[in-house]
């Protein structure tokens, strides 16, 4: 019995290894879906305006609040990924000012622009799922691929 103990193991993660995702699949690439059950919402996908100021650059997104919303504190997202490496996305958390929400990073103050943990996996050929590492406030977010003004918005509420 002992000896049998390493295969049987052996077979049981080739077993899970070989078995599909049967979830369901994001309608457009490259656009991070929120996993609510057995439904996707779509993430709102727009182009963060840059400022440049003297110690500081600001990202605006115009709007004061997400048209994607979501109660989970800790959400879920999958993405269809052909020109975004999952793996570059950053999560940030938003502030909602003067009709629009917006970013602060800045090399004085130690509190601006920190990216939020999330871990990825991958579920299918191209195929990925998107977990944050910790409960978000109420509030807004977006992930962005690094490097990028493209931003994926969405609301904890």
């Amino acid at each position: 019995m002992p000896r049998q103990v390493p295969v049987i193991l052996f077979l049981a993660a080739v077993s899970a290894a070989a078995q599909k995702y049967a979830g369901p699949r994001p309608a457009k690439p490259d656009v991070p879906y929120m996993l609510h059950a057995t439904n996707l919402v779509e993430t709102e996908v727009a182009e963060a305006k840059e400022e440049k100021l003297k110690d500081e650059i600001r990202y605006l997104v115009s709007g004061a609040a997400s048209t994607a919303r979501t109660p989970l504190a800790s959400p879920v997202f999958v993405i269809q990924a052909e020109k975004i490496v999952p793996e570059k996305l950053q999560l940030y958390k938003l502030e909602s000012k003067g009709g629009q929400r917006e970013i602060t990073f800045s090399r004085k103050k130690k509190d601006s622009g920190r990216p939020i943990r999330f871990a990825v996996s991958r579920l299918d050929d191209r195929l990925y799922r998107i977990e944050v590492d910790e409960s978000l406030e109420l509030g807004e977010y977006s992930l962005t691929p690094d490097g990028s003004n493209q931003v994926f918005c969405f609301q904890v509420y």
